[in-house]
C-alpha cells in the first residue's frame, strides 16, 4: 500500500471525525452504525475494484448505461437537429456537429431518464432490488426500516425519495430526518447521473459505472457522517422491520407514467437550467468584484483574486484528506469548492475537461469522479427541505432545523466516498476503462 492509499485510509478515520466534531461529539456514539457502515464501505470497496467479477458487473452497468443514453438522445436530435449531436458526429442528412451545447445535449437526457425511470417503477422493475438493498441496510448498521428504504430508494431516484415513504415522515425522529435528506444529498439521482456521464465518457469510459457504483457507497458513508452527527436518542416506529413502499402515487397505467416522468424531467431541467444561469451570473459579477477589490495586492497574492481560487484556497484541507497527488491537490479543492456553491453539474464539467486535456492524473480523475457525486451544494438544503415539507407540512420546523446539519454530513459523506476510492486504487489497469 502506497503513501497515497494510506492518505485516503487516514482521511476516512478524519472525515468520521469531523462528522463527530460537527455534531458537537454527542453521546452515545453509535458504535453498530459506525461499525456497519464501515464494513460495508470496506467491502464493497474491495469488490468494485479488486474482484474481476464485479468489474465485470461494473462494465456491463456502464455499457448498458451508455446504450440506453445513446438511444434515447434520438428524441432530441429530432428536435434540435445538429444541435443535439455529440462533437464530431454527423447526422444522416450530413448536418455536422458544432461541439456540445449543454442545452441540447444534457437537458433532453435528465428529461428521457426521468421518463424511462418513471416507467420502470410503474412496472416495478426496480422494487427488487430497493427492498434487497433496504435490508441489508437494516441489518448491517441498524437502521429503522424507514431510514434503510429511503437511503436504498435514493440509489435510483433522488429528491422524490421522500415520496417511498411518506406514510411515515410524521412519526419519524429528527435523527431519521437527517438521515434520509442527508442520503439524498449524498447521492445522485439517474436523472442528472446521465449529465455527467455525457461530460466525461470520452475521457473515462467506465464512468457510468463508477458513478452507479458511487451511489451505491454513498449511502453507508451518509449513514456514518449522519448519524455520528446526530445519534438517535429515540425509538423509532419502523425499527422492527422494512417497511413497504408507499405506492399510492403510481400512475394508473405505463403511458401516463411515461408522460408524468417526462413532465417532472423537464421541470427537473428547467430549474437545472434556471439555477446554473442565475448562479454562474452572480459567481461572474462576485469575480469582477473580488478582481477590482483585489487589484491593488495582485502581485503580492499572484495575480486577481476571482471565486474559485478563494474556494480553492477554502477547500485544500479537505481536497487533502483524500490522499491526492501534490499536482491535483488545488484542482480538486476548486471542484469541490465550485460543487458547494455552484452544484456538481459545473464541478464535474469542470473535471471533464481537465481530463480531456490530461491536466489531472488518473488516481485524481477517479478519486474526484466519486467525491463529486452527490447533491450536496447548497442550494440543495431548499430543494430537499422544502420537497420532504411539501409531503409533511407537520414537519417544517423539525426539517428546517436539520437541514443545515444534512448539508455538512452529506458533504463530508461524499468526501468519503472518494477516499474509500482512493483507498483501494493502486492504479490497476482498465478500472477507469483506460488502456494500459
Amino acid at each position: 500500500m502506497s503513501w497515497l492509499n494510506l492518505g485516503s485510509l487516514g482521511g476516512c478515520v478524519a472525515l468520521a471525525f469531523l462528522a463527530w466534531a460537527a455534531g458537537g461529539f454527542r453521546r452515545p456514539v453509535p458504535w453498530r452504525t459506525v461499525r456497519g457502515a464501515a464494513v460495508l464501505l470496506a467491502a464493497l470497496g474491495a469488490a468494485v475494484f479488486w474482484l474481476p467479477p464485479a468489474r465485470t458487473v461494473l462494465e456491463a452497468i456502464n455499457g448498458i448505461v451508455i446504450a440506453v443514453l445513446e438511444a434515447g438522445n434520438a428524441g432530441a436530435e429530432f428536435v434540435f437537429g445538429p444541435l443535439a449531436l455529440a462533437p464530431g458526429q454527423t447526422s444522416p442528412s450530413g448536418d455536422r456537429s458544432i461541439g456540445f451545447v449543454f442545452a441540447a445535449r444534457a437537458l433532453p437526457a435528465v428529461i428521457f431518464f426521468s421518463a424511462l425511470m418513471a416507467a420502470l417503477h410503474h412496472l416495478r422493475a426496480m422494487h427488487l432490488l430497493v427492498r434487497l438493498f433496504a435490508r441489508l441496510f437494516h441489518r448491517t448498521m441498524g437502521l429503522s426500516g424507514a431510514e434503510a428504504l429511503a437511503g436504498s430508494a435514493n440509489i435510483f431516484v433522488g429528491v422524490e425519495t421522500a415520496m417511498t415513504v411518506r406514510p411515515y415522515l410524521a412519526k419519524m425522529t429528527r435523527s431519521e430526518l437527517l438521515t434520509m435528506i442527508g442520503c439524498g444529498m449524498a447521492t445522485t439521482a439517474s436523472t442528472t447521473l446521465a449529465i455527467y456521464v455525457l461530460f466525461l465518457k470520452s475521457s473515462f469510459p467506465l464512468i457510468a459505472g463508477h458513478l452507479v457504483s458511487a451511489s451505491v457507497l454513498a449511502i453507508p458513508a451518509a449513514v456514518m457522517t449522519c448519524k455520528l452527527v446526530l445519534p438517535e436518542a429515540e425509538r423509532p416506529e419502523s425499527l422492527g422491520g422494512v417497511p413497504p413502499l408507499d405506492e399510492s402515487f403510481r400512475e394508473p397505467n405505463l403511458m401516463s407514467a411515461l408522460a408524468g416522468g417526462a413532465w417532472d424531467g423537464l421541470k427537473l431541467a428547467a430549474g437545472i437550467a434556471t439555477l446554473l444561469i442565475a448562479v454562474l451570473g452572480l459567481v461572474a459579477l462576485l469575480d469582477l468584484a473580488l478582481a477590482k477589490g483585489s487589484a491593488p495586492f495582485a502581485g503580492a497574492i499572484g495575480g486577481p483574486l476571482d471565486l474559485r481560487r478563494a474556494l480553492g484556497w477554502l477547500f485544500t484541507p479537505l481536497a487533502w484528506l483524500l490522499g491526492l497527488e501534490r499536482t491535483d491537490l488545488r484542482l480538486a479543492a476548486t471542484m469541490l469548492g465550485e460543487r458547494a456553491v455552484m452544484t456538481e453539474v459545473v464541478a464535474y464539467r469542470s473535471l471533464a475537461d481537465l481530463a480531456a486535456r490530461g491536466a489531472i492524473s488518473p488516481r485524481g480523475l477517479l478519486v474526484m469522479s466519486y467525491a463529486l457525486c452527490g447533491f450536496a451544494h447548497a442550494a440543495s438544503i431548499g430543494i430537499f427541505v422544502g420537497g420532504t415539507a411539501a409531503l409533511a407540512p407537520e414537519r417544517r420546523g423539525d426539517l428546517a432545523a436539520v437541514g443545515l446539519k444534512a448539508l455538512v454530513a452529506a458533504t463530508l459523506a461524499t468526501l468519503l466516498t472518494g477516499a474509500v476510492a482512493g483507498v483501494f486504487y493502486r492504479g490497476q489497469a482498465g478500472i477507469l476503462g483506460l488502456a494500459p
